[in-house]
């Protein structure tokens, strides 16, 4: 059913509110963003905003949740398709770091440093855990099919590490070894780590432009999790 005018009124003005957190992300930072900032950029009486969003950390929660929607969106599409599920995890990377690229302020939102002051509610998780999500089912298939490798020149796991990956293997329901896991783990921070570095001026000096380091990190990532060639 068509949403009725005061319903596409109310969505379009969420999406105005939306986009002028997104510039306040952009010229200020997120530890700067003001509901009353928004109100001056719309026209808008505080009060009025008040009404869709009644705090600062109810509009931080809104831009991070549409944040994770999108890269979940572009992660989901690049992990789609019938190629290897290898070539496909590298897909996956480029088109986080091109997200990345053309998004750096709502990437620094989402996986650069905690805004002082806010915890992110309960309701964050489901999409955040979506990008993760296409990947490890790209390691099922490789898995199912018996084109992941083994790699036993991994160093071995400690206790607590061990635990953490037979809790995350049941939560996630997946028949993966926690060893796969684990190879997971290190190899999905070395991607974000690889994104974060060239996009927050790490690289400068030294491996610039970053593109050719991203790049080889990711290949160095799917090898970690026993991806082929």
């Amino acid at each position: 059913m068509s949403p009725t005018p005061r319903e596409r009124a109310r969505i379009d003005t969420m999406q105005r509110i939306l986009e002028s957190g997104r510039r306040q992300l952009a010229e200020q930072g997120a530890a700067a963003l003001s509901l009353r900032a928004v109100a001056r950029d719309l026209g808008m009486v505080s009060s009025a905003v008040y009404r869709y969003v009644p705090s600062r950390d109810d509009l931080l929660t809104a831009l991070i949740v549409e944040g994770y929607r999108d890269v979940a969106t572009v992660a989901e599409e690049a992990a789609s398709g019938c190629a290897a599920p290898g070539r496909r995890f590298l897909a996956l990377c480029e088109a986080l770091y091109a997200w990345a690229r053309e998004h750096p302020h709502q990437y620094a939102l989402l996986y650069g440093s905690p805004v002082p002051g806010y915890h992110a509610p309960q309701e964050t998780v489901t999409d955040a855990a979506r990008t993760p999500a296409s990947a490890i089912q790209l390691i099922e298939t490789a898995w199912a099919a018996g084109d992941l490798a083994d790699d036993t020149a991994m160093p071995p796991a400690g206790q607590v590490l061990r635990r953490q990956a037979r809790d995350l293997r049941e939560t996630l329901g997946t028949e993966l070894p926690e060893a796969v896991l684990l190879r997971f783990a290190a190899a999905w921070t070395q991607v974000f780590g690889a994104i974060s570095f060239d996009l927050f001026g790490q690289l400068v000096g030294s491996f610039e432009p970053g593109d050719a380091v991203c790049t080889f990190t990711f290949r160095t990532a799917a090898r970690t999790i026993g991806f082929a060639d």
